[in-house]
């Protein structure tokens, strides 16, 4: 005997085995062909004899921690990552964002299994026999039946494996842009905890700068009661001194606002600022930096990889419109008690009926004349995918760039570096001769101006080269992908778990107060 149960086993099997999928299969864009990042081999960099001048040295190939902040060795830098990590709410929205996306494709991985509901319904009615010719008091009786009722998509041509393959690449384009936002919030805090370090060491260069000028004019003045100097020179002097102490307000204003800069990045308001700093001579500058094979950084660039799943999502949505156009299979059933028998009044008495009611239904629906809209749908799709391909190679692109880019500024910076020491140098004893030769009258005024000025602008010059080479340091470590395959601090909540068998959510039902 044939069974509903055996019809539908049929059914499903029969779409398993006949089933197909429309459209292309998504295969990865083919790794570039390239064998390093610059025309010639980059092996080291330059050294300078001060801190934060040791020679770099890039190690091709070498893996990328997932802590590469780290390798600075500075304790309160990794304090102030761990607290953005745990505050951000950058973060915490990419989170978010990556479980919707997951649960969504849950969601949308319902659509593969039946759908079967279960109703219920029960009815009090009263008989009058006189209606049926009958005689005898009115009757009440109660009809209660149930029933199950199951419908499925046979999806033959696919169009619903490519919907929940769409779907699986949102997840992976999620994913990744939840790495980019761990990777930019890192490299973010390092950059500003450097900056905020530059700055206050640009701060504290001019105030010595300001020093030696009031030095100076106490220097020249005195020559002046002396007779060995014009008012003109006293008075360039002066001009000199506040002229170095108009340079103190915008330093300090940029240091208030990276300091806000950082405590916005470490999940914190503007007045919650309890001082935490951190000294260039306080960091260690890391002398081997590892150097990702180029075929390996399309892997590890988050960037890249959620620009490929994009391209995954734009050749799924390929198959979606041509199954459109496919004719669509639906299967339904229902099962249950005879509820829709007549009732039979005899004697007065109410005899319920009895048996068992089924049906399966197999329709099928194909698009016929629709003004052309599935086959425009299906074309806009495959435009889609050549945007999304031209966009993946514009990401590709950009990616080297930044790794090249980064090695550039590392060899300049430790060649700027050099030159700012020496320069420092040289600017402090010809400042220092020409202070003693002005006392002894044997140089015009003019000369310790200009050595004034060249001590003044080689201290901050070298201030800055030093905070240069660590901040492009971090710069490097971020066009690599900053080591995100390393990390195991991924919030587990934020992959979700599928549920496939579901029940009410009876737990979240609140039920008012007593007396309310």
């Amino acid at each position: 005997m044939v069974t509903p149960t055996v019809l539908l086993l049929v059914a499903l099997a029969t779409a398993a085995v006949t089933g197909c999928t429309s459209g292309p299969d998504f295969q990865p864009p083919d790794k570039p062909d390239a064998g390093g990042y610059t025309p010639e081999p980059l092996t080291a960099t330059a050294s300078a004899d001060i801190a934060g001048g040791a020679a770099q040295r890039f190690v091709m190939g070498a893996d990328i921690p997932g802590q590469w902040w780290t390798l600075y060795r500075n304790s309160q830098l990794n304090a102030l990552i761990e607290e953005a990590l745990r505050a951000n709410p950058s973060l915490a929205a990419a989170q978010a964002t990556l479980r919707l996306t997951q649960e969504a494709l849950y969601a949308q991985q319902g659509g593969l299994f039946p759908q079967i509901n279960a109703g219920a319904s029960t009815t009090k009615q009263q008989v009058t026999p006189v209606t049926s010719g009958l005689s005898g008091p009115p009757a009440i009786y109660t009809v209660s039946s149930a029933s199950l009722s199951i419908s499925y998509a046979l999806d033959i041509f696919g169009g619903v494996r490519r919907t929940v393959e769409t779907q699986a690449a949102q997840v992976e384009y999620q994913r990744f842009q939840l790495e980019a936002a761990y990777l930019t919030l890192t490299s973010n805090v390092v950059t500003a905890a450097i900056n905020l370090a530059s700055l206050r060491a640009q701060v504290a260069a001019t105030e010595e700068t300001i020093r030696i000028a009031a030095h100076l004019l106490r220097l020249v003045r005195t020559q002046f009661d002396l007779g060995g100097a014009s008012r003109v020179e006293v008075l360039s002097q002066e001009t000199a001194l506040e002229q170095a102490r108009s340079t103190l307000p915008p330093l300090q204003r940029q240091l208030a606002q990276q300091r806000n800069q950082l405590m916005a990045l470490i999940g914190r308001l503007p007045d919650q600022d309890r001082g935490e700093n951190v000294d260039l001579a306080d960091l260690h500058l890391p002398e081997e930096l590892p150097l990702s094979l180029p075929a390996a950084l399309v892997e590890q660039r988050p960037d890249v990889r959620s620009a490929q799943a994009q391209l995954r999502v734009a050749s799924a949505n390929i198959g979606v419109a041509i199954s459109n156009q496919m004719p669509q299979f639906n299967l339904t059933g229902t099962y249950g008690p005879n509820a829709g028998a007549e009732i039979i009044a005899f004697l007065g008495q109410i005899v319920p009926p009895t048996g068992i009611a089924w049906n399966l239904a197999l329709s099928i629906l194909q698009p016929l004349l629709d003004g052309g809209t599935l086959e425009h749908k299906k074309r806009a799709a495959q435009a889609t995918f050549d945007q999304e391909a031209a966009k993946y190679r514009s990401t590709l692109l950009q990616a080297f760039q930044d790794v090249a880019n980064a090695l550039r500024a590392l060899q300049a910076d430790a060649d700027a570096l050099r030159a700012a020491a020496a320069a420092e140098r040289a600017a402090a004893a010809s400042l220092a001769l020409a202070q003693q030769q002005y006392r002894l009258g044997a140089v015009v005024y003019s000369e310790l101006l200009n050595s004034e000025k060249a001590y003044r602008t080689a201290v901050l010059n070298r201030v800055i080269a030093q905070a240069a080479r660590y901040s492009d340091t971090a710069a490097l470590f971020q066009a690599l992908g900053g080591g995100w395959w390393n990390r195991t601090d991924i919030d587990p909540k934020s992959e979700g778990k599928p549920a496939v068998f579901w029940l009410p959510p009876v737990q979240d039902i609140r039920l008012p107060a007593a007396g309310r």
